[in-house]
């Protein structure tokens, strides 16, 4: 099965997954935005990054390219595979109206302190100007696959932000449970309070060490992935609006995996997870060759 990825790596460790296949094009680090006002490598230095990999992301992402990438490819694909997840950092809108995505490559190789500089600002993931942007951008993506006769075979992977690590229980975000993580905080901030009271410390060392409490490793991805997936709700909507196929996981069936290759992140899976969604690909493909 031949695989094009306009998306991060939800969808390109899932095609690890799918037995006989081969991604043939992957555009990554790149916001759909970049489609429609690419700001251009022009003056933008690169020789930061590490890897080739990085920077044919960045350059195809300056240069609005990524569409282009997968329809020159269109003969070979079975699938096109789409996920959001690259929209999560929100994107650079320069005083010219271009924009750049906010990747952590941009952030890296110096692009985003040049950008700053020039009178750019960060368009933030969920607010009304950032979710205007991506829907014209999102447009231009499906007409795009259209015009290649690829929307047919394009599948949106609506998966949502997993909010505990393998082994433990999905969290409660109703009143009480999110009152009950506040409590503990603030019994844990309590308790180091008096130990600098304990060791001679002023009421303001005291009171400062009450008030920036850190979350638990659990509570931080808990809390994360409440507000990615709270913020996401929008964005998904249209993105199924827009297309024949999606495939979804909501937050409670998956888990993070705590020792996957890139590190423990509310989009970094479980294998079984991803075997399950890697399953629903190609039944969803064999059934729709067959007719």
């Amino acid at each position: 099965m031949n695989i094009a990825i306009f998306g991060s790596c939800v969808s390109r460790d899932t095609a690890e997954f799918i037995p006989n296949s081969e991604v043939v094009a992957y555009v990554a680090r790149h916001s759909v935005t970049s489609l429609q006002s690419p700001h251009g490598d022009k003056g933008t230095d690169l020789s930061e990054l590490s890897s080739a990999f990085q920077k044919r992301m960045v350059t195809s992402d300056l240069k609005g390219t990524g569409l282009e990438r997968i329809a020159k490819n269109a003969k070979d694909l079975d699938v096109v595979l789409l996920d959001l997840v690259d929209e999560r950092r929100g994107f650079w809108r320069f005083p010219d109206g271009t924009t750049m995505t906010n990747s952590l490559e941009i952030e890296s190789c110096g692009a985003a302190r040049v950008a700053r500089r020039s009178g750019a600002r960060i368009v933030e993931f969920g607010t009304d100007e950032h979710f205007d942007w991506w829907k014209s951008g999102f447009i231009t993506l499906i007409k795009g696959l259209k015009d290649a006769q690829l929307w047919e075979s394009t599948i949106f992977l609506d998966i949502e932000w997993a909010g505990a690590l393998n082994g433990a229980q999905h969290p409660q975000n109703d009143g009480f449970a999110k009152a009950g993580r506040q409590w503990r905080r603030l019994q844990r901030g309590s308790r180091e309070a008096g130990r600098e009271l304990s060791r001679g410390r002023g009421l303001g060392e005291a009171w400062q060490s009450l008030r920036n409490v850190k979350p638990t490793e659990a509570e931080e991805y808990a809390d994360r992935a409440l507000a990615a997936n709270q913020k996401y709700a929008k964005y998904s909507a249209f993105a199924r609006s827009m297309l024949q196929i999606a495939i979804s996981r909501c937050s409670a069936d998956l888990r993070i995996e705590s020792n996957h290759r890139w590190g423990p992140q509310p989009f970094h899976y479980r294998n079984k997870d991803y075997e399950s969604i890697a399953a629903e690909i190609v039944e969803t493909i064999t059934t729709a060759t067959s007719r």
